[in-house]
Parts: structure tokens; C-alpha cells; sequence
């Protein structure tokens, strides 16, 4: 998350054979700012506090895959795995796609922010 939202920084990788396989935009939380704006795109804040809108940093275990609001209505339930992001489960943190997080980088913009979840795109999630 230190790397500017409107560029990649999402990264599936093959540990197998030592490269990345795909490489995407993903969002992160707003907090106190305009959900679906990119405000903090270069200086976004955390937090583990519910409510808070912001992301949690920290490693997370893929949970159940459940229906989504957003997206194509698919999401997987996420578990904090440390003290930073031990609430996630509470939050009900859930990875999911969202049709505003762009396939491409768009920056020098930034990619929209949500109330905390990680999104990627539409395409990307599938």
C-alpha cells in the first residue's frame, strides 16, 4: 500500500516459477474522505478500528465466498492474521471487484476509494 493507487500493486504470484503472473490496480479505504474519490492516493491511512473506513495492513487468510453487493456479486470473506488487521471478520473485510477500479493505471490519478475492503476490477476478479 505504499505504492501509488493508480498504479499496480496488486500482484498474483507464481512461487513455483519465480515471476508475477498478473499484475492489477486495487483499491483501498477512504476514511474520512469522499468514498469513490482517490484523495489519499499517495498517502492513504489505516486502521483496524470498525467503522473507521480506512484499509488494514497486515496479511489476511482467504475466507468463504459469499454474495456481493458490489461487482459481479462474488466476495471472500477476509481474516486478519495480525494485531493490525485482527477485526477484519468484524468489519466484515471482503475482498470483491467494483466497476469503479479501472483495468488500466490511470495515474497520475488514483484508484477510487471504498469504506476499507480491498477491490479490484471486474475483470481482474475473474
Amino acid at each position: 500500500m505504499s505504492v501509488h493507487s493508480g498504479k499496480y500493486r496488486l500482484f498474483v504470484y507464481d512461487f513455483n516459477n519465480d515471476r508475477i503472473e498478473r499484475s492489477a490496480l486495487v483499491s483501498h479505504g477512504c476514511g474520512e474522505s469522499w468514498w469513490g474519490a482517490d484523495q489519499s492516493k499517495t498517502n492513504p491511512v489505516f486502521s483496524n478500528i470498525p467503522e473507521s473506513h480506512k484499509s488494514s495492513l497486515g496479511k489476511y487468510k482467504i475466507g468463504k465466498r459469499g454474495w456481493s453487493n458490489w461487482g459481479i456479486h462474488v466476495n471472500y470473506r477476509m481474516h486478519g492474521l495480525e494485531k493490525t488487521n485482527s477485526n477484519a471478520n468484524r468489519r466484515d473485510i471482503v475482498l470483491h471487484s467494483w466497476e469503479q477500479v479501472l483495468d488500466q493505471e490511470p495515474y497520475p490519478d488514483g484508484t477510487a476509494e471504498g469504506w476499507g475492503c480491498p477491490a479490484v476490477s471486474n475483470e481482474v476478479f475473474r
